[in-house]
């Protein structure tokens, strides 16, 4: 479901605009969810905090720690996302032992059930993942592969044998986190994945600003991932005029960008 909806706009010449965001970190949250998709979100990446990220860097840790702070738990974010519907894709992102607490079957059923159709798991190696795929997609829920600047060109074609939905290309070796200026090997994950996919080849970690993703586009890129830039300006008590304006700055790239 995720990987058609994210297929025929690109078939249309939409270049994806896929923001992140924390679930919990206050209580309205599901309000910054509402406010990307109506500036031109094509999906939405929905964190559930976990107390020992490995992936995140310091803005999405002290979402997380805020959101945790609150009593925020996997099963209640599901609950909230559950009681609404959004007009795009819900994609959940989080670390593999709260699935494995959960018990995978149960894990992807509530998935289901709360309308999430993409799930990002970074820490679950490919090789131990087959279970869960197999159950994730007889529901019909895509598992997003990672595939990062160190990644052996052969073990970039074992990975993408098995991606769903969309390919996320890591911007650069470290954790999530704003950068001023776009690390070389964003655009060099671009260039690598776009022949050996026909999957949406997405950008994410270290986009910060419209040129940025702009720059990825031309490499070859279909679209990009936005998290802490975005995350940052919620922390910081911006109005929601000010983050539209951020996200309508990455739409607006997005949409006058020829790759």
């Amino acid at each position: 479901m995720l990987e058609a909806t994210l297929q025929a706009l690109r078939a249309k010449g939409r270049h994806l605009l896929v923001p992140y965001l924390m679930a919990g970190l206050d209580p309205d949250w599901l309000s910054y969810v509402d406010l990307v998709i109506e500036r031109g979100a094509d999906a939405v990446e929905i964190g559930i905090p976990f107390s020992d990220p490995s992936m995140d860097g310091p803005v999405i840790q002290r979402a997380g720690e805020m959101a945790l702070a609150r009593g925020v738990t996997p099963l209640s974010v599901l609950a909230e996302l559950g009681s609404r519907s959004f007009p795009v894709p819900l994609i959940v992102m989080t670390y593999y032992n709260i699935f494995h607490h959960m018990g995978e079957e149960r894990a992807v059923r509530q998935l289901r059930s709360a309308g999430v159709q993409g799930v990002i798991i970074p820490d679950l190696p490919l090789e131990e993942g087959g279970r869960w795929r197999d159950l994730a997609t007889k529901e019909q829920l895509d598992t997003v592969q990672l595939v990062s600047p160190a990644t052996p060109d052969e073990r970039i074609d074992e990975i993408l044998a098995v991606a769903q939905g969309f390919v996320y290309g890591v911007g650069l070796m470290g954790v999530t986190g704003e950068r001023a200026e776009l690390a070389a090997t964003a655009t060099t994950m671009a260039t690598r994945m776009r022949p050996r996919t026909s999957l949406p080849v997405l950008i994410g970690i270290g986009i910060s600003s419209g040129d940025q993703a702009a720059a990825v586009i031309r490499a070859g890129a279909d679209g990009v991932v936005v998290g802490s830039a975005l995350l940052r300006r919620v922390l910081d008590n911006q109005s929601p005029r000010q983050i539209a304006l951020f996200i309508d700055e990455l739409r607006g790239a997005l949409d006058t960008t020829e790759p």
